[in-house]
């Protein structure tokens, strides 16, 4: 019980320092909810193994909700649009000047393919993708 007072004492200094302006970053957050949530199951260990079954739910229950806070990972933030340009575009879909929009498509189906988020590519690298088809496909 005296590292919960601790810890309940760091977290009030912690608040009386940041002037009363409690914000911790996502990193921050999933790192603390982590920490709690090893500290409520360790505690309702405890408290179960002296008896204490009500307050031993309680602790696991907050545990649990704390351990899958840490999970949650909420919306990304979105990186700023840029326009590209017109040689970017074709750099990325490895099409010529000269390419008809067959050529575009082509080459844009062939390289989501590879690089959709679902078949273990990454999000910005589609987005990248389909700027690029966006860009030449409305000249």
């Amino acid at each position: 019980m005296i590292y919960l007072a601790l810890g309940c004492a760091a977290l009030l200094l912690y608040i009386w320092v940041s002037r009363g302006k409690f914000t911790l970053k996502r990193r921050e957050w999933r790192f603390l909810a982590g920490a709690l949530a090893i500290a409520c199951f360790a505690a309702a260990a405890y408290v179960g193994v002296r008896g204490g079954w009500g307050k031993s739910i309680v602790l696991v229950v907050m545990g649990l909700w704390l351990a899958v806070s840490t999970r949650r990972t909420g919306p990304s933030p979105q990186q700023p649009s840029r326009t590209v340009s017109d040689a970017e575009a074709r750099s990325i879909l490895g099409v010529g000047p000269e390419a008809s929009n067959d050529e575009i498509k082509a080459a844009y189906a062939r390289l989501m393919r590879m690089a959709h988020p679902d078949k273990g590519g990454t999000s910005g690298l589609a987005a990248q993708l389909n700027a690029a088809r966006d860009r030449l496909l409305r000249k």
